[in-house]
């Protein structure tokens, strides 16, 4: 049956198209600058097809997991469990970035000329917000307004609320939990569809970038743009890695197998929202509990942005040495513990990397805006390898919670990961929980009550 399964999946001749079409956007990007500049709606279009269905994603996911879990308590201690690591994991990447980016110091010897001046200063946003403006945003004006404004932290918000409402309502709120269900089949199927514009997107997305930036960019920052690849290669493989092997007992190079799909996604459109809904669905299917998923995917996409703690320590270090005002120390761990607060200030913000690396040294450090000029040629190469990082972070940090919470079916993981039970890529759905019948011999999971509406016996 399982054989069987692959076998019906179409899908895979999508994702070859996805590399076909990076490869052509690339080619195209260098031989017609002018014209790729011009085919960047396409990958724009297309991510927004994507962040669409967010919202209604996590609320089906976030409702159908807390509104049939007995306990409320169990729901807190996911969430103070994963705030907790998230905190440390931020700072660890911040810390990794400031030992990378002294040992390199790529800024030394860059002219800073007038137009990478204003280039500099365009970049200060005016939608970043400080930390009291982000916190009172997460409450929406109404109910209806968390979906249409597309605000994640709002929708998660609402959906606790709806969540421990049904959990309360008990046997009178099954009704509601089976209706919220069907909602999220057809969401789902919704986001199957739109996934064949995947490659669509992902030409015009790479060709813009590869259009406007060239390679003269990339030759003369070429020293940061590697460091800072080779940072986040580091920080997931060895950090990340270890953590996962020590607690969960994974390869990390299996998970990844499993996700390699969302990670060509995010490099083709460089974009780890465009990834969000899939690696709610993946996570979910791989054993981790409906709860853990919901709140722990969400809320890491607004707090768990390790690739883009590690790009403003090394972008900030970066530019200090370029204008000949180095940091010390102090002056960086400072500097480098606002940004990280500044950083949940400007979450969603388009382009937040750079945004709020430049709001940020706009308040703390007003005398090295004009550096930020420097980074803005190579910036769109670099959010890519940001966002790898952020959407490994986030996927490493749902089996950690769901393990440390012990909401995670262990035998189902080995199951997946083994391929004995392939993800339904039509309705990126588990009707079940075992839509793909095991081998012979092979264990089957039993159904547990964090699934979502009581399965029927």
């Amino acid at each position: 049956m399982a054989t069987g399964a692959v076998r019906r999946d179409r899908t895979h001749y999508l994702y070859f198209a996805v590399i076909i079409a990076v490869v052509l956007g690339i080619v195209v990007g260098l031989a017609a600058p002018e014209f790729a500049v011009e085919l960047k709606p396409l990958g724009t279009g297309f991510v927004n097809l994507i962040k669409m269905m967010i919202s209604p994603i996590i609320f089906c996911t976030i409702v159908l997991g807390i509104g049939s879990v007995r306990k409320a308590a169990k729901v807190g201690a996911v969430g103070g469990i994963a705030l907790g690591y998230f905190l440390v994991m931020s700072m660890v990447a911040l810390g990794i970035g400031l030992v990378v980016g002294n040992i390199l110091q790529p800024g030394e010897g860059l002219a800073l000329t007038d137009a990478v001046k204003d280039a500099g200063q365009s970049q200060v946003s005016a939608e970043a917000k400080d930390t009291t403006e982000f916190l009172l945003g997460i409450i929406p004006t109404t109910i209806i307004s968390a979906f249409t404004e597309g605000e994640v932290l709002q929708t998660l918000l609402v959906a606790l609320l709806a969540g421990f409402a049904l959990q309360a309502m008990g046997s009178a709120g099954q009704p509601v939990l089976r209706g919220v269900e069907h909602i999220q089949r057809l969401v789902f199927r919704i986001l199957a569809m739109v996934m064949w514009a995947a490659p669509i997107g992902a030409f015009g997305a790479i060709a813009a970038v590869t259009g406007s930036a060239g390679l003269d960019a990339l030759k003369s920052l070429a020293v940061l743009m590697l460091g800072f690849y080779v940072t986040c290669f580091l920080f997931v493989f060895i950090v990340l890695g270890t953590l996962l092997r020590v607690v969960a007992g994974l390869n990390i190079f299996t998970l990844f197998k499993y996700l390699g799909r969302e990670f060509l996604l995010i490099l083709s459109t460089s974009s780890s929202e465009s990834a969000l809904p899939r690696l709610i669905a993946k996570m979910e299917h791989l054993g981790v509990s409906k709860p853990v998923v919901g709140i722990t995917v969400p809320t890491g996409y607004s707090f768990n942005l390790d690739g883009t703690m590690i790009y403003m320590t090394m972008a900030s270090l970066f530019i200090a040495d370029a204008m000949g005002n180095p940091m010390s120390i102090g002056e960086q761990i400072a500097l480098l513990l606002f940004l990280f607060v500044a950083s949940k200030g400007a979450a969603g913000v388009t382009g937040a990397g750079l945004a709020t690396l430049a709001g940020g040294l706009q308040s703390h450090r007003p005398e090295l805006v004009d550096g930020v000029g420097l980074i803005v040629g190579i910036d769109r190469f670099m959010s890519e390898a940001r966002a790898l990082t952020n959407f490994a972070g986030n996927a490493v940090a749902t089996v950690l919670v769901g393990t440390w919470t012990k909401e995670i079916d262990k035998s189902r993981v080995d199951e997946v990961l083994a391929g004995r039970f392939p993800f339904d890529e039509k309705t990126l759905l588990d009707d079940t929980r075992g839509d793909a019948a095991p081998e012979a011999g092979a264990e089957v999971p039993e159904p547990r009550e964090d699934d979502g509406v009581p399965v029927k016996v």
